[in-house]
């Protein structure tokens, strides 16, 4: 689970966390406090918090409860970055648990540490598996910048499942500075299968070419996915700076602008209210930013309408929520102004686009009286596309 949601579980002290980690989940009133425990030590830094993780590796995986703790578990070590926990992870890549090795894999390449050569074997020994499990164990490859996996890896760029094959491109791209290998992925960015322009997104963003940038832009999927790649490409050593070269390109992509996506004709629905309900709540992003695009094409009285409409009944959707704000500031409508302000100081980790969508509203929208709050969270944030955004806009207000 990402840090942004460690807020959720704040209240749970580490001595509780790690008392439920041992207990029998037969034992519980609410097994599921058992798996929160672990997404909860996550957040922890001590050595022994980190050992009690370590040790519910072990758990008897028999009991479903006991099973999705131990998933937790190995998603927690990756995200205490500890290399003590290598030896347990490697361990888990032996479970028949396909989740649970997926996990253990994308650990690894969290903590980020040099692997010796036995590990490397075991690690590749692991692509014998699903194909997200490949996918997962390639992308570790490339992650870790892991040479000696080259054969093997690069058989898998011709596999039936673009999934595979684009995570195999990326880490010949990556790791062998074979950029060509990168063609296929830039028609898929706007694939009408979602879950192919997702990973199409993620591998260009792992490849590390940053001339793939103005692709990845117009990608019809979510704004955070997307400049989650973008900011790997153009600011690779995590600084919290973008090169004058590339601002534009983030900029437009954080501004999030339907108008100015890859979207195909039949995502783009009627102006009937209902349809563009359907829309916005659609998994598909394509589908949701169509949606978006037919509130941006109304006359501006029926843009208010439609808008007070779905605020009314979906407000609490943060899909919804996120593009109804993008849309105030880019219609540029001053009298829906209070949603900016409202979705700018909503602290729930799950509005968090909608945040870098009201900060870029209040830019638009010249609302000064926000540049306290804006002030605040470019202070506080770590997310890096939500703090970049207040800094952009405190210099344009």
């Amino acid at each position: 689970m990402s840090e942004r949601f460690d807020i959720l579980f704040e209240g749970l002290p580490e001595e509780k966390a790690l008392e439920l980690l041992r207990t029998n989940p037969e034992e519980l009133s609410n097994p599921v406090e058992k798996y929160t425990a672990a997404t909860r030590l996550a957040a922890c830094r001590s050595d022994r918090s980190l050992e009690g993780l370590i040790e519910a590796i072990e758990l008897d995986p028999e009991n479903l409860f006991n099973r999705i703790t131990r998933r937790k578990v190995l998603e927690a070590l990756g995200r205490r970055r500890d290399p003590r926990a290598l030896p347990a992870l490697f361990t888990a890549l032996g479970f028949d648990d396909e989740a649970s090795v997926i996990n253990a894999v994308d650990s690894i390449a969290q903590i980020g540490a040099p692997l010796s050569n036995h590990q490397s074997e075991q690690l590749l020994s692991a692509l014998n598996g699903s194909d997200n499990q490949k996918r997962s164990v390639i992308q570790t490859h490339a992650r870790l910048g892991i040479a000696s996996g080259e054969q093997a890896i690069a058989a898998l760029e011709r596999d039936d499942n673009p999934l595979v094959a684009g995570a195999a491109r990326a880490y010949a791209a990556k790791v062998h500075g074979q950029f060509d290998r990168l063609a296929p992925l830039i028609p898929q960015l706007t694939d009408s299968i979602a879950g192919r322009r997702r990973a199409a997104v993620i591998d260009l963003g792992d490849a590390g070419d940053v001339s793939v940038l103005p692709h990845l832009v117009t990608c019809p999927v979510s704004m955070p996915l997307r400049a989650k790649s973008a900011f790997q490409l153009v600011d690779p050593q995590k600084s919290g700076t973008v090169p004058i070269a590339h601002s534009d390109l983030i900029i437009q992509l954080l501004q999030d602008d339907p108008s100015m996506l890859s979207l195909q004709h039949d995502w783009i629905c009627s102006e009937e209210i209902a349809e563009i309900e359907k829309n916005l709540q659609h998994r598909d992003e394509g589908k949701q930013y169509g949606g978006a695009l037919s509130v941006i094409k109304m006359p501006k009285g029926q843009q208010l309408d439609t808008i007070d409409h779905i605020h009314s009944r979906f407000w609490s959707d943060y899909g919804v929520n996120y593009l109804l704000t993008a849309v105030v500031g880019l219609q540029g409508l001053q009298e829906r102004s209070d949603l900016v302000r409202t979705a700018l100081a909503e602290t729930l980790p799950q509005y968090a686009k909608s945040r870098v969508a009201a900060a870029w509203s209040c830019l638009r929208l010249g609302l000064k009286d926000q540049v306290e709050p804006l002030m605040q969270i470019q202070q506080t944030t770590s997310w890096l596309p939500l703090k970049w955004s207040c800094e952009q806009v405190l210099k344009g207000l």
